[in-house]
């Protein structure tokens, strides 16, 4: 948080309060003996910052869950937008149909107002078929990008493909972290949750080994169920649905007592960390809930 300071004039009992920055400028008369707010500390922090992860959308997924969340984003206004995998339904060999697939989609993310960041999940690429039309339409499975000197680390866990991540990702992992060795935090998005027992071992040893040093925060999907635990010290997201299959009838969530529901992930970057909220789908409303 940032101190309201610089006091520019006092006249009697009153004194006028700015902001040093002008981007966050606030001018407001206050009483030397008493005033009507707790207190003029405002959070506008300029290195911390908001952004959205979005959970599976597959996997049985229910036509315009997906598409209630772009526009509600578009109402949230987050920097930018992250994901966790599972896309598209996939689990094909026809061109034809991964087209389709992949083309509404992207017709979905291209209405948001702000940055999407693919990440790959089981049904997005579970064939090489399907591995080579991720290259040729999104090149990378697996990237990373730094943002107010936090790092992105955004994995495939079906590489090459199989459940696990490949030795030629681990070493571009272990290259971003070196590079990145400052940073003040680090935030890893990938599909498949592989610190847990039910899933392959693939190199993930090897992975948390290169995190070791330095404070970081895991977000997974895959299994449409919300969990949250901690493992070396540090918090592992496993988040729910964003429109997949929920488990109940005609697919729809089980609800919070399962931990299957719809949501929107939104972070906001702190010096302490990453804070989490969970905005449950059905709970976002415009300006106009009620009928007119």
């Amino acid at each position: 948080m940032k101190l309201l300071r610089n006091l520019l004039v006092v006249i009697g009992a009153v004194i006028l309060v700015g902001c040093a920055d002008a981007d966050h400028n606030l001018k407001i008369q206050a009483s030397g003996q008493a005033n009507p707010w707790t207190h003029l500390n405002l959070y506008n922090n300029p290195d911390n910052f908001q952004f959205a992860i979005v959970a599976d959308r597959t996997g049985g997924h229910r036509p315009g869950v997906f598409a209630d969340a772009v526009e509600k984003l578009n109402l949230l206004k987050p920097e930018f937008v992250m994901s966790i995998g599972d896309l598209i339904e996939g689990y094909s060999e026809d061109n034809a149909e991964l087209n389709h697939q992949w083309n509404e989609f992207d017709t979905l993310v291209k209405k948001l107002r702000m940055p999407f960041f693919y990440v790959p999940g089981n049904h997005d690429i579970s064939n090489e078929v399907m591995a080579k039309k991720w290259q040729k339409r999104l090149g990378r499975s697996y990237y990373h990008f730094v943002y107010h000197n936090v790092l992105f680390l955004c994995l495939n866990t079906e590489d090459p493909p199989a459940s696990g991540i490949g030795d030629r990702q681990i070493e571009y992992v272990r290259k971003a972290l070196e590079d990145n060795r400052n940073v003040r935090w680090t935030l890893v998005f990938m599909h498949r949750p592989l610190w847990k027992k039910s899933e392959t071992l693939n190199n993930w040893e090897r992975f948390e080994s290169l995190l070791a040093d330095r404070p970081y925060t895991v977000f997974a999907g895959h299994t449409h169920t919300y969990n949250k635990s901690v493992r070396n010290d540090r918090l592992y997201y496993v988040l729910a649905i964003t429109g997949g299959g929920g488990g109940g009838e005609n697919n729809e969530p089980l609800g919070l007592a399962e931990c299957r529901f719809d949501h929107i992930v939104w972070v906001t970057m702190t010096d302490e960390g990453p804070a989490m909220a969970n905005l449950l789908l059905e709970g976002i409303l415009d300006d106009e809930p009620c009928p007119q």
